[in-house]
């Protein structure tokens, strides 16, 4: 009796999971899977495979990498990102023209890398041109105004504007004479965008301070020209009383011609102190850091994931970091120095010079931009000096110009390719 009972009601148990089986069924539609294109079918590798496989990462240097703070800066980053992803080799050259470009990168890509990237945009963008030929490869270059794309050639730039806009502060808060000077490349988007947050951060200071502070630029034509570098330097000096320096080119010049003279530096691309050991706190002031490996992380993930259809549009800022190994976490870009970060970078010889106001200005800015809540080019308006670059179909605005009005952001597009005008107040020396 207590079998045929327990087979009654294993029959009803049976019957009753089949109905509810057969109701989800019903209730669930079978998804639909995504078609892949066909041009795109057995492209690439499998995810497993590619992670077993690892990737190579090579960076085509424009420069020297010893002794500059751009190409050193690509260097290093290409280093913490092996330091984190034992799958991943680096590799590289250096001096690289345009017209070796494509040479060299078939060299590397015939050796086995994944990833090439120029780290200029004028000896980068050939890449372009043989991005469709290796389609399980991505090409990268850094953007200076040119925002060429395709599925597997990507473009990308930090917002070094923003650590810049500190820098100002510091400097602004620094001069005794009034008078700041830059030593700078040549006028390009890229260029332009950069003094922009420096000279907003100062003229920042000045109101703040009620100080009547005056910036300078002069022009190398290159970037890297140590001679003319550093008599440049010497002529804002010498002829226009500056007494704090800093730069928009690649040589360690201008620094030293700063610590000749014994006025203040303000570094750029890396903390010049703490990683390459030039000069000492008691010439500068502070730097600002790049971390071009949070742009490269974002290029070495997608691979590894195998993604086909990367972003090819990176323009990352301080809201967004890397987090190394050890639970160090690497913001795009930063205030540096002898190793030291925020406020704290700033030298402890300068630091009594600053009134407390600008520190904590600079407490208070550089927190919001971590968290992503604030923008110098959001806060500010933009007012044409009336001199800048003349790209095609995009003239200088006219000086006095307001081109951007104070809490709306520019775009990504806009701040990447478009941005070719000074600010109002820059002086421009011939």
């Amino acid at each position: 009796m207590r079998s045929s009972r327990r087979t009654v009601l294993s029959v009803l148990a049976l019957a009753l999971l089949v109905a509810v089986v057969a109701a989800c069924a019903q209730a669930t539609p079978t998804p639909t899977p995504t078609p892949v294109p066909q041009e795109m079918e057995g492209e690439m590798e499998k995810p497993a495979m590619m992670e077993e496989k690892g990737a190579t990462l090579a960076i085509l240097h424009f420069s020297v990498i010893e002794g500059t703070t751009w190409s050193g800066a690509h260097d290093r980053a290409a280093k913490r990102i092996v330091e984190k992803y034992p799958n991943v080799t680096y590799v590289y050259r250096e001096e690289v023209g345009p017209d070796a470009t494509v040479p060299y990168a078939e060299e590397l890509i015939a050796e086995g890398a994944n990833i090439v990237v120029g780290n200029a945009e004028f000896m980068g963008l050939p890449l372009k041109d043989i991005a469709d030929q290796y389609p399980d490869v991505y090409f990268a270059s850094v953007i200076a105004s040119d925002l060429t794309t395709k599925r597997n050639f990507i473009r990308f730039f930090p917002r070094q504007y923003q650590a810049l806009y500190l820098e100002g502060l510091i400097a602004g808060a620094l001069t005794q004479t009034g008078n700041i000077g830059i030593v700078s490349a040549f006028p390009s988007v890229q260029v332009i965008r950069r003094q922009a947050g420096f000279f907003l951060g100062v003229m920042d200071a000045a109101e703040l301070l009620n100080k009547d502070v005056k910036v300078y630029v002069k022009y190398v034509g290159d970037w890297y020209k140590p001679t003319e570098e550093r008599e440049i330097a010497k002529t804002l000096v010498t002829q226009y009383n500056v007494d704090v320096l800093t730069q928009q080119t690649d040589s360690g010049s201008p620094l030293d011609v700063a610590q000749e003279e014994g006025i203040w530096f303000v570094g750029k691309d890396m903390d010049i102190v703490g990683y390459y050991g030039w000069s000492s706190t008691d010439t500068v002031a502070v730097s600002f850091d790049t971390r071009w490996e949070v742009l490269y992380e974002q290029m070495v993930k997608s691979w590894l994931a195998r993604d086909k259809y990367p972003q090819t549009i990176l323009y990352l800022g301080m809201a967004n970091k890397m987090i190394m190994p050890d639970g160090t976490e690497l913001p795009t870009v930063d205030i540096m120095n002898d190793n030291k970060v925020g406020v704290d970078a700033i030298s402890p010889k300068a630091r009594p010079l600053i009134p407390d106001e600008i520190i904590e200005l600079v407490r208070q800015r550089r927190e919001q931009m971590l968290a992503g809540v604030w923008d110098p080019f959001f806060a500010h308006e933009f007012v044409s000096n009336g001199t800048g670059l003349e790209l095609e179909g995009l003239p200088i605005p006219e000086k006095g110009t307001l081109v951007k009005p104070a809490n709306e952001m520019p775009s990504d597009e806009w701040l990447l390719s478009q941005f070719n005008f000074d600010l109002e107040g820059l002086i421009i020396l011939e």
